[in-house]
């Protein structure tokens, strides 16, 4: 083997003890040893590989298939531009602690600086976005058995790094591989033998002593507790909310695990309210994972009336409000039901104030007989299967379904909330839905479907997911209309400047990236379409200017139904 294909074979047959099971190539010709190696390896079965021809697309959906099945996913691309196409899926893994292995091929060093085609200053690209980086090393003939130590011993760290098997903080990971020419190998790829061996068994070439079991910190079982839980691991969120709400309410967003049956529903619309919030305030705030989504659950955790501690497993913590009187790495189960320290009452008069909230909000979203945005992320939710996925994208569906939505436990619910950007969803779900196994669905608004267009086309060959993408089409950036530059004074500039409007028919636009799609405007168009299964688009019209004054009035539905 000449030592491209040398390094290539041995690194993608690491990569597989290791347990990586997908894996993600956008082409070039600088990779080309990785992408044949990654190539043979799904012929034998040993691996799973996805193809698509822009990095930037690429880069999400291997984001999608770490995030939904926690594995390491590693993403190749060739070198240059195509390297800088990954940075922003990079920047979501490492805020929201998801496995990304970047796999960049590089001209070799001698031709660095040099002005030789398709060549950058890569081998820190990512910065401080990643856990760990590499610049690998050109493989060199003679040196067998060195190399295939190092460069198996370089995949096991990535991995193990990307993994936090160690640090208890995974995250992403950069390996930058720089290859001279041939690129082409000159023998058919067989099982790795003599100098190029791996362990026996197809054991890792390094592995991991169990960790030893970590300490449980018990929060303060103030009488008046009230648990946050923003973006994290799911089955984090989960446990702890099981623990907690037969005693405390639970105030969840949706990609939090916690987001289950036990916890409120519009919790966010209790905590704007801030006369019956003044009267039931709580006395500590536990905090688990990353609450971005609201400006309420911000003020509650910057109110100098309220301790907050916060709960996290890894060395990073939110405090965005730089309030947090505690960091614990975990919290008990608790006292008894009844014991000393919790005060039941003013529990159920949370409980029984979301429910009057979802009566008043239900009564003002069934009262117009088409489907609005706000209704369509009620009404979507109530509708999925169960044991199904639904992918969150980022701006006004996350929030809409957050508030308005009844909490389901039954449904694993995703968002790309680490950087909150609108870059890669459909992407990232497609990943997701590919590891999912059953149904799958995502929200999302009509310029995050139009930013990553491509992630809709899926090439010869490619697998396509049962997923059914559901667009709310305000033609433009409606979030807007709900902020700041949406009111009157800034009527002037508010269409070109926020609005944006594009024009485009989002059903020709799915359909000619091969999707089967169709508009529907009633609820029960919704049903129907959301019954035939994916892969799909469907997509809703809807009035920014109408959905700001829905918004406004929903608002003012929970606070008269407080009073």
């Amino acid at each position: 083997m000449n030592p491209a294909t040398a390094f290539a074979r041995v690194l993608v047959d690491e990569l597989v003890r290791g347990g990586v099971t997908d894996a993600v190539l956008a082409p070039g010709s600088r990779s080309a040893p990785v992408a044949l190696a990654l190539a043979a390896a799904e012929r034998t079965g040993r691996l799973r590989l996805h193809v698509r021809i822009d990095e930037r697309t690429a880069a999400f959906l291997a984001l999608g298939l770490a995030k939904a099945s926690g594995r390491p996913v590693p993403v190749l691309t060739t070198s240059g531009t195509a390297t800088a196409h990954l940075h922003a899926a990079v920047l979501e893994a490492d805020a929201s602690g998801v496995p990304l292995v970047a796999l960049t091929a590089d001209r070799p060093p001698e031709l660095r600086a040099t002005g030789a085609n398709q060549t950058i200053e890569q081998t820190a690209l990512y910065g401080g976005a990643v856990r760990w980086a590499a610049d690998v090393g050109v493989p060199e003939a003679g040196r067998e058995q060195a190399q295939n130590r190092y460069w198996r011993s370089v995949v096991s760290r990535a991995l193990l790094v990307a993994r936090g098997e160690l640090s208890a903080d995974p995250g992403p990971v950069h390996l930058n591989l720089p290859l001279r020419e041939p690129l082409l190998p000159d023998d058919e790829p067989g099982e790795l033998t003599g100098p190029w061996a791996g362990r026996d068994g197809g054991a890792a070439w390094t592995g991991v002593r169990p960790r030893a079991g970590r300490t449980t910190t018990d929060v303060t079982w103030s009488p008046r507790t009230l648990l946050v839980a923003g973006d994290g691991p799911a089955s984090w969120g989960r446990i702890a909310a099981e623990n907690v709400e037969r005693f405390w309410p639970v105030v969840a967003e949706p990609s939090s695990g916690a987001w289950i049956s036990g916890a409120l529903r519009g919790g966010v619309l209790l905590l704007g309210a801030r006369e019956w919030l003044d009267e039931h305030l709580p006395d500590r705030v536990v905090v688990l994972g990353r609450p971005t989504l609201s400006r309420p659950v911000s003020a509650l955790l910057a109110d100098p009336r309220v301790e907050v501690e916060v709960t996290s497993g890894t060395a990073r913590w939110a405090d965005a409000a730089r309030s947090a009187t505690t960091v614990g790495v975990n919290f008990s189960a608790g006292p008894g039901e009844g014991g000393p320290h919790i005060d039941g009452g003013w529990a159920r008069e949370w409980a029984v104030a979301a429910d009057r909230v979802g009566a008043a909000v239900d009564a003002v979203l069934d009262a117009a007989p088409a489907l609005s945005a706000a209704r369509l992320a009620r009404d979507l939710v109530a509708a999925l299967p169960a044991g199904s996925l639904l992918v969150l994208g980022s701006s006004t569906p996350v929030r809409d379904v957050d508030r308005l939505a009844v909490p389901r436990g039954d449904v694993t619910v995703l968002a790309n909330r680490g950087v909150a950007g609108i870059d890669g969803t459909i992407s990232t779900a497609i990943g997701a839905a590919a590891v999912h196994g059953g149904r799958a669905f995502a929200l999302l608004g009509d310029l995050t479907f139009l930013h990553d267009a491509t992630g809709l086309l899926v090439g010869e060959g490619e697998s396509r997911p049962d997923l059914t993408v559901v667009v709310r089409d305000d033609d433009g950036g409606g979030i807007f209309a709900q902020l700041e530059p949406g009111e009157d004074r800034h009527a002037t500039d508010y269409r070109r400047v926020f609005g944006t409007p594009h024009g485009r028919d989002l059903v020709a636009v799915a359909e000619a990236m091969g999707w089967p799609a169709t508009a529907v405007s009633t609820p029960d168009e919704l049903r129907a379409a959301l019954a035939l299964g994916g892969p799909r688009v469907v997509v809703v019209r809807t009035d920014q200017r109408e959905e700001a004054r829905l918004a406004r009035e929903l608002r003012d539905a929970a606070v008269d139904a407080l009073r």
